[in-house]
């Protein structure tokens, strides 16, 4: 079975799940957060790298104040809960989104996980957290624009790679699949940047249900595709070395 160096999963339906059980919006979300656990400690047991998670979106601000609320509360919780977890497998919490706009204690438990996690180096595991794509391209541009206008960067200098150094996964690389429970297909202003070559898969299973054997159906999918980055493929079947992404 082929294993992704980097997954990334765009988490939907806690809300549809909840509804199907007739149960509260904030029933969904705390379900949806027992298989955030469950598939953390399977991706970490199959030796994935890299493993990125679209937890909130700069979008959901605009949910209901008490749904967003009840949302942050389980962040905190989950990162509390998970500290010790993380210390054991060697899993390193990282950030992306602007994160500011989180509530005080929400940021700061954010920042001690970062921080006390930062020497592990099993897996990464990034949280898309107040993250939109758009916001980020534009983050990135004004950076780089602050820097020509300053006169340590020469515009014409600018490429991909200067790019994409200044988003905010500039550390990590870029995503070889993709995960959408739900049913729906969209990416939703998520890594638009990053996910160029990314193989997409979509599901109709509500997060809340998502378990280690969907899981091993989209590994097994995308063990099947072939990523030809461009090129043909008599050219991928004909190299030796890794094609670039």
């Amino acid at each position: 079975m082929a294993i992704p160096r980097h997954l990334a999963i765009i988490m939907d339906g806690n809300g549809r799940w909840a509804e199907n059980h007739h149960l509260p919006r904030v029933s969904g979300h705390r379900r949806g957060v027992e298989t955030v656990q469950s598939i953390v400690r399977s991706c970490r047991e199959l030796g994935i790298g890299y493993l990125t998670l679209y937890a909130f979106s700069s979008e959901n601000w605009g949910r209901p104040e008490e749904e967003v609320g009840a949302l942050m509360g389980l962040l905190g919780q989950f990162l509390k809960s998970e500290m010790e977890t993380m210390l054991a497998r060697g899993i390193r919490l990282r950030v992306i989104g602007e994160t500011r706009r989180l509530p005080a204690p929400i940021f700061h438990v954010l920042d001690e996980a970062v921080e006390r996690t930062a020497g592990n180096r099993e897996m990464v595991l990034t949280l898309a957290l107040s993250y939109g794509a758009r916001n980020e391209l534009v983050r990135a541009a004004r950076a780089l624009a602050e820097r020509v206008a300053a006169g340590v960067l020469a515009a014409d200098s600018i490429d991909d790679e200067t790019f994409a150094s200044a988003l905010d996964t500039a550390e990590i690389p870029d995503p070889d699949l993709l995960i959408r429970t739900s049913g729906e297909m969209r990416i939703s202003n998520f890594l638009l940047w990053q996910l160029a070559y990314t193989e997409l898969y979509f599901t109709e299973t509500l997060w809340p249900d998502f378990d280690d054997d969907q899981l091993q159906l989209a590994l097994k999918e995308y063990g099947r595709r072939q990523r030809r980055f461009g090129l043909t493929a008599a050219q991928i079947h004909g190299k030796d070395r890794e094609v670039p992404h």
